[in-house]
């Protein structure tokens, strides 16, 4: 099947459920290379948090590849960009590189998303050098949102391909939906870990603009170092 004839990654993994969403997150969830559209959210975080003090080594140690957040804030300017691309590979992918520009610095949470048909779901391939391979887990809640949960974790490193212990893996919960009354997108994250407790998380609004996605895919630092094939 050619790009063209492809559905982008959430109408495969949704399925019927896709048409339960509120039709806004299907416009903006449809972004792919059959549609050509992209999209690019900019908004604020009302609140970005981390937990207790033994998980922020780990947070920083994350963020050296654009994975996790260490800082924590208020009122925190935030960024999303969806490119959909051709990976090299041959797959579609599409990006979820999220930007905080906190007082002291920006950081960069970033993912590039595959639909597997092996494991009937996303991978979400996380950081710069897509080292961890986990699934996702898609629904349409009952008021029309966006309901993601991961599943298992894949470490991905050269020969290495061993699945992470839930145990040592954190979980993340997203809600997305779309605010009628106040014209933007809601989103809320929440990243747990069975003996660790919470890790980070973070919760706000943000709109949305749908960019050429050809135009979109050619803009610099989107796409990871390193491209894992292995799902």
């Amino acid at each position: 099947m050619s790009a063209a004839e492809t559905p982008p990654l959430f109408v495969r993994a949704l399925g019927a459920d896709f048409q339960r969403l509120h039709p806004r997150l299907q416009h903006r969830f449809s972004a792919g290379l059959s549609t050509g559209r992209g999209c690019v959210g900019r908004g604020v975080m009302h609140r970005v948090w981390h937990g207790r003090w033994p998980v922020r080594p780990l947070l920083a140690l994350g963020a050296l590849r654009n994975v996790l957040l260490p800082e924590a804030g208020e009122n925190v300017p935030f960024t999303v960009v969806n490119a959909p691309y051709r990976d090299s590979f041959g797959r579609e992918a599409l990006t979820f590189v999220r930007s905080f520009a906190f007082p002291q610095r920006r950081r960069r949470f970033d993912a590039h998303m595959v639909y597997s048909p092996e494991r009937g779901c996303i991978v979400d391939y996380l950081g710069t050098h897509q080292h961890l391979a986990t699934d996702l887990h898609a629904a349409a809640g009952p008021g029309g949102e966006l309901l993601i949960e991961s599943g298992r974790h894949r470490l991905r490193e050269g020969p290495v391909d061993v699945g992470v212990p839930a145990a040592l893996a954190g979980r993340a919960r997203v809600r997305e939906s779309y605010d009628d009354r106040a014209g933007c997108f809601r989103i809320a994250v929440v990243v747990d870990n069975p003996v660790l407790g919470a890790l980070f998380g973070y919760e706000g609004w943000f709109e949305a603009d749908y960019p050429d996605a050809a135009a979109l895919g050619r803009c610099a630092g989107l796409r990871a170092v390193r491209e894992e094939q292995r799902v």
